[in-house]
């Protein structure tokens, strides 16, 4: 699993932590009793604070996402799966909200912000395989 964070985003390093293990459970990168990689591991691969990744593991476990495992460490619940499914597009929508929020204060209408989408999408979506329009 190979997550990345922004340190100069508005978003916490922890909610992005969050964020990414929840999209690639969703996705499917990453299986129900999959071990992820442990605190210490995954902070130097990131180059952040330890504790920034265990508030992260503290939240998912606490959401019923990951499980601790005695001697093992950290892994993939049953339920996860399902759970990262729908938790998915409420990530997305609360980002979504807050670029129409910048949009609005921008001044930029309704078509206007079509326009950006559409003019975005294409650029971002081959990754996932969906580079259909948004209207």
């Amino acid at each position: 699993m190979r997550l990345r964070v922004l340190a100069d985003s508005t978003i916490p390093i922890y909610e992005q932590i969050v964020s990414q293990v929840v999209f690639a459970i969703a996705a499917g990168d990453v299986s129900s009793g999959e071990l992820v990689p442990s605190v210490r591991d995954l902070s130097q691969q990131l180059l952040v604070n330890p504790n920034t990744v265990a508030r992260a593991f503290q939240e998912l476990e606490r959401a019923g996402i990951l499980e601790s495992r005695r001697g093992l460490g950290m892994a993939v619940t049953a339920e996860a799966p399902k759970l990262c499914a729908g938790r998915r597009k409420e990530i997305v929508r609360g980002h979504v909200r807050d670029a129409l929020r910048a949009a609005a204060a921008a001044g930029l209408s309704a078509p206007d912000v079509h326009e950006l989408v559409d003019d975005e999408w294409p650029r971002l979506a081959p990754r996932n395989g969906r580079a259909e329009s948004s209207r």
